[in-house]
């Protein structure tokens, strides 16, 4: 049980380590091609995934590319 949870969590971890580095690629593009309102949805996924893998102890100090 105690190992199936912690896969889990795992897993979870995993999942929004490489969503966070899609959501950093899309928002450097926006900035780029300046789109304002992309940008700011994309910031929205950015603060979340990144408060999500605070909370699961994931050191950002290495994936955090934007640190904003």
């Amino acid at each position: 049980m105690i190992e199936e949870v912690t896969g889990g969590r795992l897993e979870i971890a995993k999942d929004a380590i490489e969503d966070l580095k899609k959501v950093q690629q899309h928002m450097k593009t926006a900035k780029e091609e300046n789109a304002v309102k992309t940008y700011a949805g994309l910031k929205r996924d950015y603060l979340s995934l990144k408060a999500l893998l605070s909370v699961a102890g994931v050191n950002l100090a290495e994936i955090d590319e934007i640190k904003e």
